[in-house]
């Protein structure tokens, strides 16, 4: 991917809840723009695959902030097909399976773990260049002074509508579970799931995915970043 890169700094922060698009609109933003791209809910999510391996309980934060601080987490940055690996693992799939959805809000809870990887998240910024970020806290606490910040959000129902879709299961049982982690990711104490002050909110309920990339990629050029 390196040499896929184009001159210039470019970061772009994504945030928004599970099911508005984040990951399919940043991975595009970023293939367009010649940037890589980071999906930081992945590193997440790989912590937790590890936690739920080693068998510590997930409540005893600082069980499960020594296994972080363990593991080897690494994550590609190519847009167009990116991994991620624990321990010499590949994870990509275990990741996005329930038992991690489970258990992922309460490990990223934990606020040394969420400092181990912010801080692993800055780094791999600084050294990117041109970079687009999604997550959940990227815009207010990992990359405060992006290029442009941007708060993807849609509609409770088209939310579990997409999700249900890529992971074949019911839309109820979807919504629900959608619900569950929204409240606990924007209640926790550290870093919430938050709308940056300064960020461009993009309802995506009604657009489709083109659109979406074709309005961010025409905000990025009119701040002359694109």
């Amino acid at each position: 991917m390196e040499e896929n890169v184009r001159a210039g700094r470019c970061v772009v922060a994504v945030d928004g809840p599970s099911g508005s698009g984040k990951s399919t609109v940043s991975r595009r933003l970023a293939a367009g723009l010649g940037a890589r791209y980071l999906d930081t809910g992945a590193m997440y999510r790989a912590i937790t695959w590890a936690v739920l391996r080693s068998g510590v309980d997930l409540t005893d934060a600082e069980a499960v902030a020594k296994v972080a601080q363990e593991v080897d987490l690494r994550i590609g940055t190519d847009p167009q097909g990116y991994g991620v690996t624990a321990d010499g693992v590949s994870v990509d799939a275990d990741i996005r399976g329930p038992e991690v959805t489970q258990a992922v809000s309460a490990v990223a809870a934990v606020p040394a773990v969420r400092a181990l990887l912010v801080a692993r998240q800055q780094e791999m910024i600084a050294n990117a260049g041109r970079i687009v970020v999604e997550g959940r806290d990227i815009g207010a606490v990992v990359a405060p002074d992006a290029d442009l910040k941007v708060y993807l959000t849609a509609s409770e129902a088209a939310r579990a509508a997409r999700r249900s879709a890529e992971d074949a299961t019911d839309a109820t049982v979807t919504a629900a579970d959608l619900a569950r982690r929204d409240h606990l990711d924007s209640t926790r104490r550290t870093s919430p799931l938050q709308q940056a002050s300064d960020a461009v909110v993009l309802d995506t309920t009604e657009l489709g995915i083109d659109e979406v990339v074709q309005q961010l990629h025409t905000l990025l050029t009119e701040r002359g970043v694109a």
